[in-house]
């Protein structure tokens, strides 16, 4: 194609209308081809970097970066920032995001969404102070980010925290002025730090504000939790697997094998992960969002479409699962994808990997109900910000659970929060034989130094065994009563009849 001004503005328009029509394939097809005219434009190579990083083609995208931070890019801190990102979230290779985050701000040492991102890989690599000092850098040149005000907080040991910064998030949280997700974020950590304290009425307080924030903050972008919304993709979910598959020759899973673990958020499932890492035959992978991506971007409609996913579809997208956690995890034996709400999707799992072991973390109705309540969690999931939503939610997800138990029973391995923290040896002893992986005696370690931990329980799972967090709903008997009630009047989910057994 001839570099004229007429033929390369009418592919530049077409790439636009590909990029914002989510086309992605045909829009980087579209970016590379004005490149191959003008390969010496900065913007392009950025622009070509964003999508492909959308499409998961996560080196590209960092060798496309690269190209536009080479050919002169205006604001280059972008670029090294976009890098840090793919290096910490997608390729695990921390030490290299750190050091894009470190040329971002030798560019631009008041770059705060560089600052926010090193501070955020502080805390995911459990360096407390380093992550507190980061944050207190941010507020010296920002002191409304509440965000990071937030964050500082968090970064404390609760029980020890200043009064004067209790009184400091005290005063944001009820300041009419701050944005609404901003305050939420102040009101999460104010109850956390007033629970710690023994505060218990004031701590709820503060939890029910921030919850109400958190939703405000929403505006439209997010529907409020639809109960019946939420039963009918239960019941359709039932139905698109209503039996076990027969098993049919497929290839061995090369390593790294996959360990799926899921159930309700704040049910354990960092911990179990976190002490599985310590054996040295597994690798943490933490909350990977392949499943729900190809669900509901590749196998649309969910459930029904992967359901009638041909046999030569689902090896392709095993064979796709296995090549990114080869690439992420090079040489590792067995990486767990920890990601809770993976339990609607364990038809699909069960599907794309016949003989895939599913960990399936639990605990008390009230406490874990509770523990999400008192989360800040993306207010897409807007079951979270309200108990009775929650409790909803708690019950359709046993439901569904029950029946991939019928299903497949045999390579579903419950693990109990509370009776792993009682009894962790015990406990760990069956979950790795089920596994199939000898004893070892570091899977009861504290694991404070087990790499990154990219979630909410990022303080609390470097911490020793405790059990305080058992039964600790207890301190909120009055406030959890009608909880308790909508957990109790929902029906037994073992004596619900499945299609499968109609």
């Amino acid at each position: 194609m001839a570099d004229t001004d007429g033929s390369y503005h009418s592919l530049l328009r077409a790439a636009h209308r590909y990029r914002d029509a989510g086309q992605l394939p045909q829009a980087i097809s579209a970016y590379q081809r004005l490149l191959a005219l003008r390969p010496g434009s900065p913007n392009t190579w950025y622009n070509l970097a964003r999508l492909q990083r959308q499409a998961r083609q996560y080196e590209a995208a960092l060798a496309s970066y690269q190209q536009a931070l080479e050919a002169g890019l205006e604001a280059p801190e972008e670029a090294h920032l976009s890098r840090a990102v793919i290096f910490s979230d997608h390729l695990h290779r921390f030490a290299q995001a750190e050091r894009e985050l470190a040329a971002a701000l030798r560019l631009n040492p008041t770059y705060l969404p560089a600052l926010f991102n090193l501070a955020n890989l502080h805390e995911d690599l459990g360096r407390r102070e380093a992550a507190a000092t980061t944050y207190q850098r941010i507020l010296a040149l920002k002191p409304d980010h509440l965000e990071a005000l937030a964050r500082y907080a968090q970064a404390q040991l609760p029980a020890a925290m200043p009064d004067a910064l209790l009184d400091t998030l005290h005063a944001k949280l009820n300041e009419p002025r701050g944005d609404a997700a901003g305050r939420a974020s102040v009101g999460f950590a104010l109850g956390r730090a007033l629970d710690a304290r023994g505060r218990y009425a004031d701590a709820f307080s503060a939890y029910a504000l921030a919850n109400r924030l958190s939703r405000a903050s929403a505006g439209t972008r997010f529907a409020p939790y639809d109960r019946a919304a939420h039963e009918r993709l239960i019941e359709r979910t039932i139905a698109a697997f209503p039996a076990a598959e027969a098993q049919v020759a497929r290839p061995a899973v090369t390593p790294p094998e996959p360990i799926f673990i899921c159930g309700m958020y704040r049910s354990g499932s960092t911990l179990v992960e976190q002490l599985l890492a310590r054996h040295p035959q597994v690798s943490a992978a933490g909350e990977l969002d392949w499943l729900p991506g190809i669900a509901r971007d590749t196998l649309a409609p969910y459930p029904e479409g992967a359901a009638a996913a041909a046999p030569e579809r689902l090896s392709t997208l095993a064979a796709q699962y296995q090549s990114h956690l080869a690439a992420a995890f090079a040489g590792a034996d067995r990486v767990t994808d920890k990601r809770p709400d993976n339990f609607l999707y364990i038809g699909l799992i069960k599907r794309l990997f016949p003989a895939a072991k599913i960990v399936h973390t639990t605990r008390e109705p009230l406490d874990n109900c509770l523990s999400v309540y008192f989360l800040h969690l993306d207010p897409a999931m807007s079951y979270a910000l309200d108990l009775l939503d929650t409790g909803h939610y708690y019950g359709q997800y046993r439901r569904l659970m029950r029946h991939w138990e019928r299903l497949y029973g045999e390579d579903i391995i419950e693990v109990h929060y509370d009776a792993l923290v009682r009894e962790p040896r015990a406990v760990m002893g069956r979950l790795l034989g089920a596994l199939g992986l000898p004893w070892h005696e570091r899977c009861l370690e504290t694991p404070k130094d087990s790499g990154a931990v990219k979630t909410a329980s990022v303080w609390q799972v470097r911490q020793p065994l405790y059990q305080h967090a058992s039964g600790r709903s207890v301190h909120y008997r009055e406030q959890l009563a009608a909880l308790r009630e909508c957990l109790e009047a929902q029906p037994d989910p073992s004596a619900v009849t499945s299609s499968s057994n109609s």
